[in-house]
């Protein structure tokens, strides 16, 4: 029989979570991954993949409103703080990623995590660079969110650490990440 060790590191937690937001197609996705990438132990945690567990009855957020796709919105949130957690407890810094442009929903986030500081780091290339990385992308959209960087910018504007990134390199945003949260990666 094999065994697994899957217990805790207590002695060697990771410090906090970062949590980087912005409209689609900020570069979340790209950057939460090189980002963790720079750390000896990291996570990606892709909250557009914990929509995707839900087989049936899943809904996304539309334009429109939706009043059960907003409930999935902080349902989502919750399960990425839970398994943020569970990753800092095993000496992990998880890196979450998510479509957060109201201050309900990044309160939200900041109640629901508890384990350790989350730095919440917003991206924020403007929407018509945005759009047009969209446009480009595998995964493309063909809903327009542009009107939410405004919402963003109006809700979240009392935040520390945006990052325009419209001209950045994937790189240049991971070093500016860095640079505005004080943690520490690993030059890859």
């Amino acid at each position: 029989m094999v065994r697994w060790d899957v217990s805790v590191d207590t002695a060697s937690p990771a410090a906090g979570a970062v949590l980087l937001i912005g409209i689609p197609g900020s570069g979340k996705s790209t950057v939460a991954s090189a980002l963790a990438a720079r750390f000896a132990a990291a996570a990606h945690i892709e909250v557009d993949g914990l929509q995707e567990l839900i087989v049936s009855g899943g809904r996304w957020p539309s334009p429109e409103g939706d009043e059960e796709a907003d409930r999935q919105i902080f349902l989502r949130a919750r399960n990425a703080c839970l398994l943020a957690g569970s990753f800092v407890a095993a000496g992990f810094l998880p890196v979450i990623d998510d479509v957060v442009v109201r201050r309900a929903h990044l309160d939200f986030y900041r109640t629901a995590f508890t384990g350790g500081p989350l730095h919440a780091v917003i991206l924020a290339p403007g929407a018509a660079k945005a759009m047009e990385r969209n446009l480009t992308r595998a995964k493309r959209l063909t809903t327009d969110w542009s009107p939410l960087d405004a919402v963003m910018r109006e809700e979240l504007a009392d935040e520390e650490i945006w990052i325009d990134n419209a001209e950045l390199t994937v790189d240049e945003t991971v070093d500016a990440v860095l640079s505005a949260t004080g943690l520490r990666g690993n030059r890859s």
